[in-house]
């Protein structure tokens, strides 16, 4: 059955992309995905983006901007009529209007932006200006660590939920809904009654996970946290039980039974059409991550956000571009990894931020590369919150740098207001990324308690603060000028640049 579904899927998507490469025979559709797990600031980079390119913002390494040779950028009408459109004028308003930051990802959402532009080629100019659809599809990173479980058994679900439910950093948090599944016979009657207990202990222990104390990013089934209207659905109230990896199917009217249909309710309602409608369909998808969160949180936090990433990655379809493969079997040719909140160090730690990202997700590029795909890892800032500076401490000057504390941040015991801005130090970062890493390289349960107790990273003592958005400067005209960045021009050149020569 299984094997039947997914060629029906292979089906359904070759259809979905020749209809896709016959819409775009007279103007080429590029389609990016853009995610991230929580907070890694997706809705802020796809913003930043398109504001950039609509306004002209100062892009020296992106090519195609830096030599003039884009015309114009502008949005057009949402191209599929059955997802939301992205929200991009409320966010920029947002961002320089009120100076907050917007909203997170809650559901899939899409933007078309079309770029006219002078080709590189004498050919291509005699023919006329070239002209290049960006379709960006925003989603939440929380569902890709949905895609794994396609090729799971209840059984294997549940027993790695519950094997990492009982780790020494979630025990105590899932301490509520291992007690309920411990008390519970698989084999036992079906109970509606009993399937909601347990379901809204299992999402109450997932939520803790979340927290900014901790910042675990493993928490499948990603829809449970962001449910939409299938809240309160069958195929959203079910848990994981205690059962063996290679437990056999329940009978059925059984607890187990009730479970595991439920279970592949979720994968038949939920993944496969996210994966067939938007996942699958993607020509380039660039993966946001917050290091620095995991690393204010400690090194727990850390290790858990290289395994969501492993798992994450391995839901690609990565592969070198043609276009019979464009056509039948679309392959992400290029993945950009991005540690986001550059701004959040000086300019002298962001080579290090950089080389800590590709430690998390060195993995997935080696997958990446064998397959034929293009890989490229950098630290970011989409933008731009803070500006650098150097102070005097005890006689002794320290790189620093500027803006302006979110309201109710604190540091030392002092608390801001939302209005001041600050210089603060905000740490060094290892020069050797292995460091961070070493407890939970070893199999020794010992170290990897010593380092949930002391909560700190090996040889780091580090400080972030979140800081709200730049006051933006204006022209003579009193219009603003674009939203400042760090390195979106990089992300731009490897994701685009190709495509506008």
């Amino acid at each position: 059955m299984a094997s039947f579904q997914s060629l029906a899927d292979e089906a359904r998507l070759a259809l979905a992309n020749l209809g896709d490469a016959a819409t775009g025979l007279a103007v080429p559709t590029l389609r990016i995905g853009v995610t991230g797990l929580a907070r890694s600031g997706k809705t802020v980079f796809i913003t930043a983006l398109v504001h950039n390119l609509i306004h002209g913002g100062r892009l020296p390494l992106f090519s195609a901007a830096s030599g003039g040779r884009i015309s114009r950028a502008y949005l057009q009408p949402q191209p599929d009529d059955a997802v939301p459109r992205f929200d991009y004028e409320a966010h920029v308003a947002a961002l320089t209007g009120d100076r907050v930051w917007p909203h997170s990802t809650r559901q899939v959402s899409e933007l078309r932006l079309t770029i006219e532009f002078e080709s590189t080629s004498y050919l291509s100019r005699k023919l006329g200006p070239g002209k290049l659809h960006l379709d960006i599809i925003d989603y939440p990173g929380e569902w890709l660590l949905d895609l794994p479980l396609l090729k799971k058994s209840y059984a294997e679900f549940s027993a790695e939920a519950v094997r990492l439910a009982r780790s020494t950093n979630r025990s105590a948090l899932s301490d509520e809904w291992l007690s309920i599944a411990s008390s519970l016979d698989p084999q036992g009657p079906e109970s509606e009654m009993e399937a909601q207990r347990l379901s809204s202990a299992f999402k109450t222990y997932l939520a803790a996970c979340r927290t900014d104390a901790l910042a675990l990013s493993m928490l499948p089934p990603g829809r449970f946290l962001m449910p939409g209207d299938l809240d309160g659905s069958p195929a959203l109230t079910f848990a994981p039980l205690d059962i063996p990896f290679d437990a056999i199917a329940g009978r059925p009217g059984t607890l187990q039974a009730m479970m595991e249909r439920r279970f592949e309710a979720y994968k038949t309602h939920v993944i496969r059409p996210f994966f067939r409608d938007h996942f699958a369909r993607l020509d380039r998808q660039i993966v946001l991550v917050d290091a620095l969160h995991a690393l204010n949180a400690g090194p727990t936090a850390l290790s858990d956000l290289q395994s969501a990433l492993s798992e994450v990655l391995t839901a690609f379809r990565p592969g070198k571009r043609s276009w019979l493969s464009s056509i039948l079997t679309r392959r992400i040719d290029r993945i950009l990894f991005a540690a986001t909140k550059a701004d959040h160090l000086h300019r002298d730690d962001h080579d290090r931020l950089q080389k800590i990202l590709k430690r998390l997700v060195a993995k997935g590029i080696e997958r990446a590369e064998f397959s034929g795909a293009e890989v490229e890892v950098l630290a970011m800032a989409a933008v731009r919150a803070t500006r650098e500076a150097t102070v005097k401490q005890d006689g002794q000057e320290l790189p620093a740098i500027l803006g302006t504390p979110l309201p109710g941040e604190t540091i030392d015991d002092r608390a801001f207001d939302g209005e001041r801005e600050i210089a603060m130090f905000p740490g060094d970062l290892p020069e050797n990324p292995d460091s961070l890493f070493e407890a939970f390289d070893s199999q020794s349960e010992g170290l990897q308690d010593e380092a949930q107790k002391t909560h700190e990273d090996p040889g780091t003592d580090l400080r972030f603060l979140r800081f709200r958005p730049p006051r933006l400067d204006r022209t003579a005209e009193g219009m603003p000028l674009s939203l400042p960045h760090i390195r979106l021009d990089r992300a731009l050149e490897f994701l685009i640049g190709d495509r506008l020569t």
